[in-house]
């Protein structure tokens, strides 16, 4: 017995772009997390704290992506399915509004945070200090480690994340339509 028949006035919602867009979404969000750990352990580019920050969005669009395909593919009732799609297109949006943030921080429209001046450590006993010293590397938000036709990676974070967001949007209001 369907879920359809089983409740009467129960239909399933359309599972084409719930399902189309999460996958695309999770695809995204899973090459570009991929690329900032390219960037980051064979080319050693350090991630400043803002970059780091701009992460937990896409830890958050894999596996909540893969929720929505599975359940578009199950046919789940299409109140979860705009649930799921409204909470990645806000993610993804917010995380495209942290990356102008820190695209404006690199070039000079206002102040970072205080956390930007490096990484807090345990330097040791005050005879260890100075040699403790020489080997902390400070990573800047407000200095740009890589560009490419003149955007940071911090640049490319806003255009991904407006992309992802734009995606979820679309299947949002294709799904809240049928």
């Amino acid at each position: 017995m369907t879920q359809s028949a089983a409740i009467p006035g129960f239909k399933p919602a359309a599972t084409g772009p719930a399902l189309t867009a999460s996958l695309a979404v999770t695809l995204i969000a899973a090459a570009t997390i991929a690329g900032a750990w390219f960037f980051q352990l064979v080319l050693e580019i350090v991630p400043c704290p803002l970059c780091l920050e701009q992460r937990y969005a896409y830890y958050l669009a894999i596996p909540l992506g893969l929720l929505i395909a599975l359940a578009a593919r199950s046919g789940a009732p299409r109140p979860l399915l705009l649930a799921g799609l409204a909470i990645l297109a806000l993610a993804t949006l917010a995380n495209a509004g942290l990356g102008t943030y820190h695209s404006g921080v690199e070039w000079g429209f206002w102040k970072g945070p205080t956390d930007c001046s490096g990484p807090v450590v345990n330097l040791g006993s005050a005879a260890d200090l100075l040699s403790k010293l020489d080997t902390v590397k400070v990573v800047r938000c407000d200095e740009v480690q890589w560009r490419f036709l003149g955007l940071s990676l911090a640049g490319y974070n806003v255009l991904i994340s407006l992309l992802m967001a734009a995606i979820a949007a679309w299947a949002f209001v294709r799904t809240a339509k049928r």
